[in-house]
């Protein structure tokens, strides 16, 4: 089985015999129904292609299209202009680059369909090579733009750029509703939705499919695509790690699977994970190996968030389906990045829980945000591994000797906040930890708080800011939270911590081991 691995041209896809999942029942019932939409989906989960295979629906390429959905549903196959725009190709933190970006894409197609003196705007030369296309060719033109919010993206932090980014936005794609009669059909797509102030604002026209009940399966790979199209893959994969097909399924699930883009819908796979461990035969963090954008740090580091509350967000549909690039919550564009997504929904106070996809998203993530709050950088994650190992072997003074180390020296203008910084740390330590052994965090209301279990021991730590060590043992005692472990016959230790917001620090530790 050839597995289609960044290609992003339907035509070659189909060309070369590559594994394709059938979407193209959606491309018709949109075409069909409707005329401008817009989709946000997270990076590497096939809106490219999505978009390619658009444009070849409206070449009338029907021979591309023998044998799915939609050879069976359309029956003229006419040939349409296409204007296609693909914004993924520049560096926007570059002044100007918007321009010659958009630039190049109009001077390509005024010399097929000629220009006018008067044209003298971007928007102006969009608005009439749109007009000409249509009277040129005798059919209405159709529109695909491929990550449109790139350059807003890029520049998060660069106000003023953002601004003048978002200006020449808003007046190129205002085009889709001024030359409505010259129009055959529409679509956006992108990894966020900015609203309200934003490029969208003028465009009352753009149906938003992103948690459209009817379209949630239109990117990615829901479970049962995934029985259907890949049972090749899956024996393959099963054979290699010496799995019976329902733990290979299993894997698949915990580390791929998860996505949902509205409430009560069929979990979603990431396509790119997906193909790649069929493909090579081996499970790996293939999504988030590709890189994380900048603009994620950006954010974290802009609103000073905390980090023990990004599995536990309860938000309203307006918060995750619309981004005010002006807001200081940096929930939405997290969620619209494939790094959170729907975990639940309150229907009386009609609210989204949201959380961490899979395995794959919730592991990298924390890995990932390690090194921005201790002075390990790189090696943070191996610093980690060496916590595990200290644990295992029941040796808590070198792994609280090991958890000072981490923190020596950290950057005050990256940390920022004292405490804010020190509940991120330990959270993301316990959260790392515990891929690896059981931890449990009991509460997180001000202190953190963890339980630790391993084959042969247990630890419960109770840590404190500008306190005493004493005193986060005392409460360990005082709010009984060894009860639940009286019975078990595995070594307890209780360690009581002290954190300094002056020097950023594990300033000391007390540790009591329970006699058995």
């Amino acid at each position: 089985m050839k597995y289609p691995i960044g290609i992003q041209n339907f035509k070659e896809l189909r060309e070369g015999g590559f594994a394709y999942v059938d979407k193209t029942m959606f491309v018709y019932k949109l075409a069909d129904e409707g005329k401008y939409y817009f989709l946000s989906r997270p990076r590497r989960f096939g809106k490219s292609l999505l978009l390619s295979t658009f444009e070849a629906y409206f070449q009338g390429r029907k021979d591309l299209f023998e044998g799915l959905a939609i050879a069976e549903l359309e029956k003229n196959w006419l040939s349409h202009p296409i204007l296609h725009i693909d914004l993924n190709t520049a560096n926007y933190r570059e002044e100007g680059s918007l321009y010659a970006v958009l630039n190049d894409h109009i001077s390509n197609w005024e010399e097929k369909y000629g220009t006018r003196k008067s044209e003298t705007t971007l928007a102006l030369r969009f608005k009439g090579v749109v007009a000409r296309a249509a009277q040129k060719e005798g059919h209405n033109v159709v529109i695909l733009i491929d990550e449109y919010d790139k350059p807003i993206l890029q520049t998060i932090g660069m106000p003023q750029l953002q601004e003048d980014y978002r200006s020449q936005l808003k007046a190129f794609y205002s085009v889709l509703k001024t030359q409505d009669q010259y129009i055959r059909f529409a679509l956006l797509t992108g990894v966020t939705k900015f609203g309200k102030v934003s490029v969208f604002s003028d465009l009352n026209n753009l149906t938003d499919i992103s948690m459209d009940y009817r379209y949630i399966s239109i990117c990615g790979i829901t479970q049962d695509e995934l029985l259907c199209n890949f049972k090749e893959g899956i024996k393959e994969l099963s054979k290699a790690y010496s799995d019976t097909k329902e733990q290979t399924l299993a894997k698949l699930k915990e580390r791929y699977d998860g996505y949902h883009f509205e409430e009560n819908t069929v979990g979603i796979y990431n396509p790119f994970s997906v193909l790649n461990t069929l493909s090579k035969l081996r499970y790996k963090d293939y999504w988030f190996e590709t890189g994380t954008p900048t603009f994620l740090v950006d954010l974290m580091k802009m609103h000073n968030y905390r980090l023990p509350d990004i599995t536990k967000e309860y938000v309203s549909s307006d918060v995750i389906n619309s981004v005010d690039s002006l807001s200081t919550n940096p929930i939405p564009i997290i969620y619209q990045s494939g790094y959170l997504t729907i975990k639940g929904y309150d229907e009386r106070f009609k609210k989204y829980l949201l959380g961490f996809p899979n395995k794959e998203v919730e592991e990298g993530f924390l890995n990932f945000m390690l090194p921005l709050y201790t002075s390990a950088g790189s090696n943070s994650p191996f610093m980690v591994d060496e916590f595990v190992k200290d644990v295992e072997a029941g040796k808590p003074e070198q792994f609280m000797q090991r958890m000072k180390t981490l923190f020596a020296d950290t950057s005050y203008q990256v940390v920022g906040n004292a405490e804010l910084y020190f509940q991120n740390a330990m959270f993301l330590i316990f959260k790392i930890m515990g891929f690896y052994t059981q931890v449990e965090r009991p509460t997180s209301d001000g202190r953190i708080d963890a339980v630790i279990q391993t084959q042969n021991y247990i630890y419960i730590v109770e840590c404190k800011l500008d306190r005493t060590a004493e005193e986060a043992l005392k409460q360990i005692d005082r709010c009984g939270y060894t009860e639940p472990f009286a019975m078990d016959k595995r070594q307890l230790y209780k360690i009581g911590v002290n954190f300094s917001s002056k020097t950023r620090n594990v300033e000391e530790w007390i540790i009591s081991k329970r006699l058995n």
